[in-house]
């Protein structure tokens, strides 16, 4: 029991790492919350539901399909989310805070409304990769299909950090991400990078919503919101900004959720509770979270 309640909040914890990834990089550079992310890994997951549907044969069975699937939610979602930033959000830059805030909910708005109108208002069934059968482990059955999507999970989150530490556009985001007016004077492409980061931050999105429709079977046109705001709430408790505390974060956040579901009377009630009373907690104790750094004070 116990170590399939610790697998539970380690793929919890997994999906919600990914979303929080993409929160946090764009905070990084722009100091601003894309509030349209939790739609962006719904259109991830529609993305590769459609390409299921469309070529099943091509797409084959297995972990393989699987793939193909994750890769298309990736794709779509990162193209979707540098849509985003070049009509929502570039003329907003200079502006006050408040205003790319705005621009980001309605986004979000009309996101999730064109899927419930043009796609469906019902939970769609979500294509399941074949071949990832239980096996045994200390007397425990351990689910296949979440050994696999968290090993997609890490796997992706180990291919960020070598990215972000040892390429040459890795480090042009972090030069941004430091000063962005200062990266600019020496010659950094700052639009191409907030793209690309924009892209990449859609990217794992879009693969936490893939992710995300394998764990739980089906997908909905509101399927982003919940995840979105815990990734979010994940994002703050582990320092808004920091790919570290990020992934800290996300996993906190999910043995959170899980153990209280499962160890306290009533738990399923009491989950989000626990998480957010969390939250709470942390900021209290250390507002710039638990792996961010304190701002200096300008006097």
């Amino acid at each position: 029991m116990l170590v399939q309640q610790l697998l539970n909040a380690l793929t919890l914890g997994a999906i919600y790492a990914l979303i929080a990834l993409g929160y946090t990089l764009v905070y990084g550079i722009l100091a601003m919350i894309n509030f349209a992310h939790s739609e962006v890994l719904m259109l991830g997951a529609f993305a590769a539901w459609a390409l299921a549907g469309w070529a099943p044969a091509a797409l084959g069975s297995g972990l393989w399909g699987a793939a193909g699937l994750l890769a298309a939610g990736m794709l779509g979602a990162g193209l979707v989310n540098v849509l985003i930033e070049r009509l929502a959000y570039r003329r907003l830059r200079r502006a006050p805070r408040l205003a790319p805030l705005i621009s980001a909910i309605g986004v979000s708005i009309v996101l999730q409304n064109a899927v419930f109108l043009w796609v469906s208002t019902q939970s769609l069934a979500f294509p399941q990769p074949a071949g990832t059968s239980a096996v045994s482990f200390l007397g425990a059955s351990i689910n296949g299909l979440q050994l696999a999507i968290l090993g997609a999970a890490l796997g992706l989150m180990i291919l960020l950090h070598l990215f972000i530490a040892r390429t040459r556009m890795g480090r042009a985001m972090r030069a941004c991400a430091d000063d962005l007016e200062a990266a600019k004077l020496m010659g950094v492409n700052a639009d191409f990078v907030i793209a690309v980061t924009f892209f990449v931050g859609g990217a794992l999105g879009g693969a936490a919503g893939v992710l995300y429709g394998m764990n739980y079977g089906s997908i909905k046109y509101n399927m982003g919101f919940l995840p979105g705001i815990k990734a979010f709430t994940a994002a703050v408790l582990g320092g808004i900004g920091s790919v570290r505390g990020a992934v800290l974060g996300g996993f906190l956040l999910g043995f959170l959720e899980v153990l209280a579901a499962g160890y306290i009377p009533n738990g399923a009630q009491w989950r989000d509770v626990v998480a957010f009373a969390a939250l709470i907690l942390v900021l209290l104790a250390r507002p710039s979270g638990l792996l961010g750094e304190r701002a200096a004070q300008k006097v």
